[in-house]
């Protein structure tokens, strides 16, 4: 993946899409071959040590603290704070103090981008699928990332919701230079919003290229896509 891009993955469930997520970032570890992140071989990295160096992920089922706010699941993001070493809150209250406050304003700053801070002090739990997504979304952005990978970010988002989400991620590429790698069954949103995109069958590779190419690709329409697909 080139760096800043936004790259689809897409294939019928079973083509392995979320085993190679769990490869890349560090859930799994490869039997054979190399991942290479930024320029460096990472095979076998942990998924914290994974996080200190920039790549962040997502999961098809969002995993904030529901018993938190919106706010606290953000900045609790950030490793190493001051704050968690035992003597700092005793005997350096003021730096500890000040390290809160710039995060909740970075925080704050996270949530008017995803469009969230209207509920900042909701808890997490009760917000909406679409806004759980969204909220993925800005704990991500909390980890300054270089790669994030996205795993249906679309599934069981409304359609408002959706086309937030999509211009939101179009911008974290475009606007913050973060690269995105995503999967999604939503057809629409994986060919209005991904270049490159990668079809995946039975644990391989089927073919990868423009939106284009790939929705006129006759193996891909064969494999998954469907009819409606198909180019005239």
């Amino acid at each position: 993946m080139e760096a800043g891009s936004i790259t689809g993955l897409i294939g019928p469930n079973g083509a392995g899409k979320t085993t190679l997520f769990h490869l890349i970032s560090g859930f799994y570890r490869p039997d054979r071959g190399r991942i290479e992140f930024d320029g460096e071989d990472v095979t076998g990295w942990s998924p914290h040590k994974l996080v200190r160096r920039g790549l962040y992920r997502t999961f098809q089922i969002p995993r904030a603290f529901p018993e938190m706010t919106v706010l606290e699941n953000l900045m609790l993001v950030p490793e190493g704070q001051c704050g968690e070493r035992l003597w700092n809150p005793l005997f350096r209250p003021r730096r500890v103090w000040a390290e809160e406050e710039s995060l909740r304003d970075r925080a704050q700053e996270v949530l008017e981008f995803v469009g969230l801070a209207h509920l900042a002090g909701a808890l997490a739990g009760t917000l909406s699928g679409g806004q759980k997504k969204l909220l993925e979304l800005a704990r991500a952005l909390m980890a300054e990332p270089k790669l994030v990978l996205l795993d249906e970010p679309g599934a069981g988002v409304n359609p408002t919701l959706m086309k937030r989400l999509a211009d939101r991620i179009r911008q974290v590429a475009e606007e913050f230079g973060v690269t995105v790698f995503l999967i999604e069954h939503d057809m629409d949103l994986v060919m209005s919003l991904c270049d490159p995109v990668i079809v995946m069958s039975e644990g391989r590779v089927l073919t990868q290229g423009t939106p284009a190419a790939v929705r006129a690709d006759p193996r891909v329409i064969e494999a998954y896509l469907g009819g409606q697909y198909a180019v005239a």
